[in-house]
């Protein structure tokens, strides 16, 4: 996995590894943005204080989502060539707010800038995550290579509810018209994994020299630093192909051709429930998906931030570094995983797999108690959501036709944020002991589990009763 990742990233002459670099460099940036900001919010002050900055930053961090899902979706999914231009006029637009910043990150313009700078990164991740599925399918051209995820196993259309049945020839379905690229659907969740490891690697890897000129310099030094990051962005997201991307956006799906007995890999936008508008017309599969990643990204939220406040108040803020060091390791962790897992399971199985070990680990930290397993908990939230977030873009990525994906990824992205920002507001609005915390984490989780299991049950069995 790691091999393939850096390969195709090395290789500029594939879309995809051109998508790969820009995603390294936009992540760095973001990372370095991170680091000059962090020291003001938290740790640098009292924890009274902390609390209140603390609040009106995870408020801050949700705002973005109110423009970018109602405005910059539609932009994205019906502009000619508007994915390769939203990814350059973001980096370009970070480079300009990081100049700026750098000359005033005390003053108090710092926090409309960095609403500014969250706006733009929201963006980037939106427009990244439509864009995967059509940069893939330009790679499945050259035939059988790196990445390339098996065939389904029989665990796809396995007795147990949890069957993902696909079109005769899935492999290579959603062929759009004038001979465009095949998506391969079972690389999705490869190549969203890929994407996944880079950034994590590279957020480790940025944060190094961006501490160092912290410490040295100062804040505004990281931030100049960043403006050439993000002008590096700039000129590299010049190089994303448009072409067949344009073609792909203007063009619909032709329906494709199903075996008797099997569904269908794409849902009917235009179908009856078209007028209840695009957040009632997703595909069940999808809907039942959202539901599960957002109790993950819920649950990473209140976690990291129970933590920091629960460990200040027992004065052993030392456990905090190593913590959350454990949480990026599972997240590590769990975009290498991706890829084996599912040569085993479909991705509606990886989500469920990932939500039941959240529930079983935070049960038996809670029995357990203390503070030194706290670190095995944060190493499995992280590897649950490293794992489960790949597995749900593949999904959207095949359900959701291509010309509403950005549509789709906004409004998804803003959930994900919302249920963040709700997870992580309830320890710092009210103390939660860690043995507390880890009892809604298995009692959340684990009713998340059921409820995602009986879901699937039910939406198979309507459409056996269907057939």
């Amino acid at each position: 996995m790691v091999r393939d990742s850096f390969a195709d990233l090395l290789d500029q002459r594939t879309p995809f590894g051109r998508l790969a670099l820009v995603h390294v460099v936009m992540t760095a940036g973001d990372t370095l943005v991170t680091v000059s900001l962090a020291g003001s919010l938290f740790f640098s002050i009292s924890p009274d204080a902390a609390k209140n900055r603390v609040i009106l930053y995870l408020l801050l961090t949700m705002a973005p989502f109110a423009v970018v899902a109602p405005l910059l979706g539609p932009v994205i999914d019906r502009s000619r060539g508007a994915r390769r231009a939203t990814v350059v006029v973001s980096a370009a637009c970070r480079a300009a707010v990081c100049l700026v910043m750098a000359g005033g990150l005390h003053s108090l313009m710092l926090f409309p800038e960095a609403f500014t700078m969250l706006v733009l990164s929201k963006v980037y991740l939106v427009t990244k995550g439509s864009l995967v599925p059509l940069l893939v399918a330009n790679r499945a051209d050259a035939g059988p290579g790196r990445g390339s995820a098996p065939s389904p196993s029989a665990a796809d259309s396995g007795p147990d509810g949890f069957s993902t049945p696909r079109d005769a020839g899935s492999a290579t379905a959603d062929t759009a018209e004038n001979g465009e690229s095949s998506i391969d659907h079972n690389r999705l969740a490869t190549a969203n994994a890929q994407l996944g490891l880079l950034a994590s690697l590279t957020a480790f890897a940025a944060s190094l020299p961006a501490i160092a000129v912290l410490k040295l310099f100062g804040g505004p030094w990281v931030l100049r630093l960043d403006v050439l990051v993000f002008v590096v962005g700039t000129v590299l997201a010049f190089r994303l192909p448009i072409r067949n991307v344009a073609r792909a956006v203007s063009s619909p799906t032709p329906p494709q051709p199903t075996a008797p007995g099997t569904e269908t890999s794409s849902w009917d936008p235009q179908g009856p429930l078209a007028a209840l508008g695009p957040a009632a017309n997703t595909h069940p599969e999808v809907t039942l998906a959202l539901s599960a990643m957002s109790i993950l990204k819920g649950i990473a939220g209140f976690l990291i931030f129970m933590l920091a406040f629960d460990l200040r108040r027992e004065h052993a803020t030392i456990w905090y570094g190593p913590t959350l060091g454990m949480s990026i390791a599972g997240a590590v962790v769990g975009v290498l995983v991706v890829p084996r897992a599912r040569r085993l399971f479909s991705e509606q199985q990886v989500l469920v797999l990932a939500i039941w070990l959240v529930a079983l680990s935070a049960a038996f930290t809670a029995i357990v108690g203390g503070v030194a397993i706290q670190t095995v908990l944060a190493f499995v939230v992280g590897l649950a959501g490293g794992a489960g977030k790949p597995a749900f873009d593949a999904l959207v990525q095949r359900y959701v036709p291509t010309a509403a994906q950005g549509r789709a990824f906004a409004r998804f992205e803003t959930r994900f944020q919302l249920i963040w920002v709700l997870g992580a507001l309830l320890p710092v609005v009210a103390s939660t002991p860690l043995s507390a915390g880890d009892i809604v984490i298995a009692a959340v989780a684990g009713v998340g589990g059921l409820s995602y299991m009986t879901g699937r049950r039910a939406v198979r069995h309507l459409r056996a009763g269907a057939r």
